[in-house]
């Protein structure tokens, strides 16, 4: 290991005599072992080696957070205002050796969000913001965070999942079936159950040559398709300026001449444009949302339609979410860290119970699957198989 304070004092000289050009691009090896070894003459070739990659990594990257971005198994890095860093890992929270002084978190939010036009300050203490990788960052600092500055970063996995990976095989043809004929599916779960992992992989069902636009509030989704617009909400920059809403942007992706819609997550006054579009061609859209149930999912809906400026009578808004969502798939994080779809509802027609939203439910825990009675908005595409029903 290097001498304590080593790194700091190299990292420091480098800072003052490299120009930026060379902190951007240029090769750092040759000038922080010169540094070094001008600190500490008797380092070893080994321990100079560590430095290099230890500065390095302060000057470019995430510093002592590398290696562990690095993993592809951790999938999220939670550093908490007392310095401790704990690591999710195949779904189980672990604590790491790391611990971190105050100045050092400080100085990887400043570094995260400096290049975005955002800035985490008394006077702004909350932040999000998103790696270059495409991970989501969010930063709360003091006074807020009262132990010291806190940082969360929620990495997104390369490993493709497929639908067999989450449910029984009869689910997997079902679901996939629901994309093909275009039905509009509504993906609920809590924080970390996967959500937008399962949107990933349904949104590969869809059919090659349709043309697709995502919305997001951080860009999170790698469909892999051929044609796929993306697009991210912005928010307002340090002067307060600036920002532009999902709402804005699904209004907009409208105009886009989508095949699909696909909105990453519903969480405000956008759900009514959502619904809008459900019912007026752009059959087929996909989104998310945080909810306990698949019926607690469509209570969400109304309430976000009622955020916005139209006041609707909620019999309307009901009869408009029944019209428009056809199923909800209910994501769950499992005791042993899995993943796994728990419940596939279609929700209730606006006859079965006039004034209230209905769910029947499809496929559970229980081992039946039930064949949807909606049919599919595609034209021609075939009606749910019989087949898919097995016995509990």
């Amino acid at each position: 290991m290097p001498p304590e304070g080593l790194g700091q004092r190299v990292h420091a000289r480098l800072l003052a005599e490299a120009s930026a050009a060379a902190l951007v691009d240029g090769d750092l090896g040759p000038t922080v072992a010169r540094l070094a070894r001008d600190e500490s003459p008797l380092l070893d070739d080994a321990t100079v080696a560590r430095l290099i990659e230890d500065v390095t990594a302060q000057v470019r990257g995430l510093g002592p957070l590398d290696a562990l971005l690095a993993d592809p198994a951790v999938s999220e890095v939670m550093v908490n205002g007392t310095g401790d860093v704990w690591i999710e890992r195949h779904g189980r929270l672990e604590r790491t050796a790391l611990d971190l002084r105050p100045t050092q978190v400080a100085l990887l939010v400043e570094r995260i969000v400096g290049p975005l036009g955002l800035r985490a300050d008394r006077t702004s203490p909350l932040v999000d913001a998103r790696l270059a990788d495409g991970s989501r960052v969010n930063a709360v600092v003091p006074p807020l965070a009262v132990d010291g500055p806190c940082l969360t970063i929620r990495r997104f996995g390369t490993r493709l999942i497929e639908l067999a990976d989450v449910c029984p095989k009869g689910v997997a043809e079902l679901l996939a079936w629901a994309i093909d004929g275009r039905l509009n599916v509504l993906v609920s779960g809590g924080t970390g159950a996967g959500k937008t992992t399962l949107l990933n992989t349904l949104a590969r069902s869809i059919p090659t040559g349709e043309r697709i636009v995502t919305v997001e509030d951080a860009a999170e989704l790698r469909l892999g398709a051929a044609h796929v617009v993306r697009l991210e909400a912005r928010p307002a920059n340090a002067e307060g300026v600036g920002e532009v809403s999902v709402r804005a942007l699904v209004r907009n992706a409208l105009r886009m001449r989508p095949d699909r819609l696909v909105v990453g997550e519903v969480r405000g006054a956008e759900a009514l444009d959502m619904l809008q579009a459900m019912n007026t061609g752009h059959e087929g859209s996909l989104s998310t949302c945080h909810a306990n149930s698949p019926v607690d999912a469509l209570r969400r809906r109304e309430v976000m339609v009622s955020m916005g400026s139209t006041a609707l009578p909620i019999d309307v808004v009901r009869e408009h979410i029944a019209a428009a969502i056809d199923l909800v798939i209910q994501v769950a994080r499992l005791a042993d860290g899995r993943r796994q779809v728990v419940e596939v509802a279609e929700v209730g027609t606006p006859g079965d119970a006039p004034g209230a939203l209905t769910v029947h439910t499809l496929a559970g825990l229980d081992g039946l699957i039930r064949v949807p009675r909606r049919g599919p908005r595609r034209l021609g595409a075939p009606r749910a198989d019989p087949a898919w029903v097995v016995a509990g």
